[in-house]
């Protein structure tokens, strides 16, 4: 296998077209994704064809804040993905930039005077106990950025091989994205409640925490024959609701408890028997 190829088996999922496999690893940004508990939520996704290759762009989230996923799919059918924090992808993209101007500053390759080890110009950026190695490289088959994730408390290293003449493509789509959602990892961190279910006759009710770049919010949704409503309610104004909710449940008991009373008072005709 060449360094423009990477062997990560690491993605499944119908939108990728490669079957139903798991990948042999997981990290900290990759949770267990169950459909319908809100463990995992895709908020957007790109798909990027750079030459012979496929690159899915996909921002996520989960409990501990957002991310974004970069799988490749190679032309025979390879696969690999690492993950970046939101505020490592804007990083990433000004790195972009500059290997994208070195890149162009280069005269044509040169197969008969390359660097012994193949790389041209390199960097690392470092996200809590992760390091990312950033490593512009050539070989016979060309030029390639080779993006290494590694984790220093122990694991695999995951990687992509980005094709050179793709890197402006790359950092506009990773641009996009990061207009849209920002550069902020996330500003709750703590673990988000577990969803709630309940069935009233035949309805279901689902109650959904979430997060986003506007902070932490609830999804009450109502489902009845396979259509669903929603409503979604910040989290800055969970106390109000809930005080609006309690107000109404205790006028609907005291009237409640006053229509019984009524029932249960002696008839006039009763009272004189």
């Amino acid at each position: 296998m060449s360094d423009m190829e990477s062997g990560d088996e690491g993605i499944s999922g119908s939108k990728y077209n490669m079957g139903n496999m798991e990948g042999s690893h997981r990290n900290d940004f990759d949770t267990t994704s169950k459909v319908g508990t809100g463990v995992e939520q895709e908020l957007a996704t790109k798909m990027l064809q750079i030459q012979s290759k496929r690159f899915y762009l996909d921002v996520k989230q989960n409990r501990r804040g957002r991310f974004i996923k970069v799988a490749e799919i190679g032309a025979d059918g390879r696969r690999s993905q690492i993950y970046l924090a939101l505020s490592t992808a804007a990083e990433f993209r000004d790195h972009l930039s500059s290997f994208s101007d070195y890149y162009a500053s280069l005269g044509p390759p040169n197969t008969d005077n390359l660097p012994e080890d193949g790389k041209l110009k390199s960097e690392m950026m470092i996200k809590d106990y992760r390091r990312y190695y950033l490593d512009l490289k050539e070989n016979a088959r060309g030029r390639f950025l080779r993006v290494s994730q590694t984790i220093t408390r122990g694991g695999p290293r995951s990687q992509i091989a980005l094709p050179a003449q793709g890197m402006i493509e790359f950092r506009d789509a990773l641009t996009d994205l990061l207009e849209e959602f920002g550069a902020n990892d996330g500003g709750f961190k703590g673990d988000l409640p577990e969803e709630r279910h309940m069935k009233v006759d035949n309805k279901n009710f689902y109650f959904d925490i979430g997060q986003n770049n506007r902070g932490v919010y609830m999804r009450i949704s109502e489902v009845k024959n396979n259509f669903r409503t929603s409503i979604t309610i910040p989290d800055k104004c969970w106390i109000r609701f809930r005080d609006i909710f309690n107000d109404y449940c205790d006028k609907m008991k005291k009237s409640s408890d006053s229509n019984t009373a009524d029932i249960n008072l002696p008839t006039t005709s009763n009272s004189l028997k």
